[in-house]
C-alpha cells in the first residue's frame, strides 16, 4: 500500500506475528546535493577554528618531550628528534615552586580536594535553592532571587579583601575549608540559576500530587525531584567542576601553604626559575595542570549538551 499523497515514500504493511505494523522504505526521491557553497564555506571555518586551537596544544606537547638542545635550535613546529619524558617527570616530582621543590604532586591532590568538595556543595546548595524557588515559593522570593542571581555579576575581586579579612578573624584563612566556602558562595548564584531554569520545566502536577499525598520538602526534593534532574546535574558539575579547578586568584589568596591548588604551583614554577629556562619542564606542567579539565569535557562533552538543552523546550 502506497502513499499517494507523497509518492517519495513506500508505506507498507507488514506482519511481524503479532500485528500488521507500518513498513516505512524511506525517501525514494532524488537525493539532495551532496556539496554546496554553505556546506564547503562551514567545513571550511570549522577547519580553520580546529587548527587555530590545535596548535598551542601541539606546541606544547612538542615541546614538553624535546630536550633542551632542540628547543634551543628553534623550530617550535618540529618534530622531537630524541623524544624524551623526562621533563613530565621533573614537573610532577621534583620542579621547584619557591624553595620547596616537590613538583606539581602536592598540589593536584589539593585541587582533586577542592574540586571535588567545592562542586559538591556548590551543586547541592544550588539544587536545594532553585528546588525552593521554583516549588515553595514564599513572599518576596523573586526579590531574594534577583539579588542572588545579582551576586553573579559582582566582580569578585572587589570582595577579596574583605572576605580575606572575615577568614583571618575566624581562623579559616589559608585552609582548605576556606577555599571550598568560597568556591560555593561564588558558585551558587549561576548553580541556582541553572536549576531554577530546569525546575520550571517540570510539571507542577508532580509537585502537587506529592503534596497531596504528604510528602514534605526533604522526600519531594530527594524522591521525585532529584532523579529527574540528571542532565542539568551533569552541566552543574562540569560547569563547576572547570571553574573550580582553573581557578588561580582564589587558591593565591586563600590557599595556605599546605593547601594551594595546581594553578598556583604552576605559575610559582613558571615564574620562580633562575638560570636556563627548561621551557619542556614548562610546557609539561602546564599540559598536566590543563589535563583534568580537558579530560572532563572530552569524555563528558555529549552529556553538558544534553543537559543544557534539556530544558530548553518545555513540553
Amino acid at each position: 500500500m502506497a502513499d499517494v499523497d507523497n509518492p517519495a515514500f513506500d508505506v507498507s504493511l507488514v506482519n511481524d506475528g503479532r500485528q500488521w505494523r507500518p513498513l516505512i522504505e524511506g525517501p525514494s526521491g532524488r537525493p539532495p546535493r551532496r556539496l554546496t557553497i554553505g556546506r564547503v564555506a562551514l567545513y571550511a571555518i570549522l577547519i580553520a577554528a580546529a587548527i587555530f586551537f590545535l596548535i598551542p596544544a601541539y606546541v606544547m606537547i612538542m615541546t614538553s618531550i624535546k630536550p633542551m638542545d632542540e628547543i634551543r635550535v628553534g623550530d617550535m613546529l618540529s618534530l622531537p628528534q630524541n623524544p624524551t619524558f623526562e621533563p613530565w617527570i621533573i614537573a610532577w616530582s621534583s620542579s621547584c615552586s619557591g624553595l620547596v621543590c616537590d613538583g606539581l604532586a602536592p598540589g593536584f591532590f589539593n585541587s582533586i580536594k577542592i574540586t571535588v568538595l567545592g562542586v559538591f556543595f556548590a551543586v547541592l546548595a544550588g539544587a536545594v535553592t532553585g528546588y525552593a524557588m521554583s516549588f515553595w515559593k514564599f513572599r518576596g522570593s523573586d526579590v531574594v532571587f534577583a539579588i542572588l542571581i545579582f551576586g553573579a555579576f559582582v566582580p569578585y575581586q572587589i570582595l577579596i579583601y574583605p572576605l580575606a579579612r572575615i577568614y583571618s578573624s575566624v581562623g579559616l584563612y589559608g585552609s582548605l575549608a576556606g577555599l571550598v566556602i568560597v568556591h560555593t558562595m561564588f558558585g551558587l548564584p549561576i548553580t541556582t540559576l541553572m536549576f531554577r531554569n530546569f525546575f520550571r520545566t517540570v510539571p507542577p502536577e508532580l509537585f502537587k500530587a506529592a503534596r497531596v499525598d504528604g510528602a514534605g520538602f526533604i522526600r519531594i526534593f530527594l524522591q521525585i525531584i532529584l532523579p529527574m534532574s540528571a542532565p542539568i546535574v551533569i552541566v552543574a558539575v562540569i560547569w563547576t567542576a572547570t571553574g573550580i579547578w582553573n581557578d588561580y586568584i582564589m587558591g593565591l589568596v586563600f590557599g595556605g601553604r599546605d593547601s594551594k591548588p595546581m594553578t598556583t604551583i604552576l605559575n610559582n614554577i613558571i615564574l620562580g626559575e633562575f638560570g636556563e629556562r627548561r621551557y619542556n619542564v614548562e610546557m609539561a606542567a602546564t599540559f598536566i595542570t590543563a589535563l583534568v579539565p580537558l579530560l572532563i569535557y572530552l569524555f563528558s562533552g555529549r552529556w553538558f549538551i544534553r543537559g543544557v538543552t534539556a530544558g530548553s523546550v518545555k513540553g
